[in-house]
């Protein structure tokens, strides 16, 4: 039940709302937020792979993030999500490959990415489901596997303009290596930010 909840929210009219306010100069809005750039986590973390690489954004939205590796020289980008009206605006970058999926069952075969990444959308994943979609992820990565979530100690339900049973911090990285012990950390960094006490955090693993 949670899984139908979940995905029939992001599809419809409150996905859409979304779809339509995820859009602006990212690099300034990291930069107000957390006081570094995404350009510059992306290269600290990505700055030494090759730009032939397979990736996978897993909940792309419009392809905000997509797009930032497209200019930074990555070759082949991919990217699924459950709202059609994001995907339709990640259309306009002609660069994208792009498919209607849901993390819950990500419709390529084992192995088939040599990253697939997450970017504020495990957060969004019910708890109940959140070890199905990771599993999934690694299942459809040969090599990395990349995220930046919101971070804390343990689970705690946020509520999420007006909705609860939609928005959850947790320690991501734990949940992954708890369900996957294979995964090796190569980097991690929390991220604070500049106007709160939150903190979210990038991480990088390797099968």
């Amino acid at each position: 039940m949670q899984k139908i909840e979940q995905t029939e929210f992001w599809k419809g009219k409150f996905g859409d709302e979304y779809t339509e306010r995820n859009h602006g100069e990212w690099d300034e809005f990291y930069k107000e937020q957390w006081g570094v750039t995404r350009t510059e986590l992306n290269k600290e973390f990505l700055g030494e792979m090759s730009k032939d690489i397979r990736i996978l954004e897993a909940g792309c939205n419009r392809g905000n993030q997509l797009e930032m590796l497209d200019k930074a020289g990555f070759k082949n980008l991919w990217g699924i999500d459950v709202n059609n009206q994001a995907l339709v605006h990640a259309r306009n970058n002609k660069g994208l490959n792009l498919v209607e999926g849901s993390l819950l069952d990500i419709p390529f075969k084992d192995d088939y990415f040599d990253l697939v990444f997450t970017s504020g959308v495990l957060i969004h994943i019910h708890p109940d489901d959140i070890k199905k979609a990771m599993s999934e992820i690694v299942r459809v990565s040969k090599r990395f596997v990349w995220g930046f979530e919101y971070f804390a100690e343990e689970c705690t339900p946020i509520e999420y303009r007006g909705n609860s049973n939609k928005l959850w911090k947790n320690d991501f990285l734990k949940l992954y290596l708890d369900g996957s012990p294979d995964l090796k950390v190569i980097r991690k960094k929390l991220v604070p930010y500049l106007k709160d006490d939150n903190k979210d955090m990038m991480f990088l693993m390797e099968k």
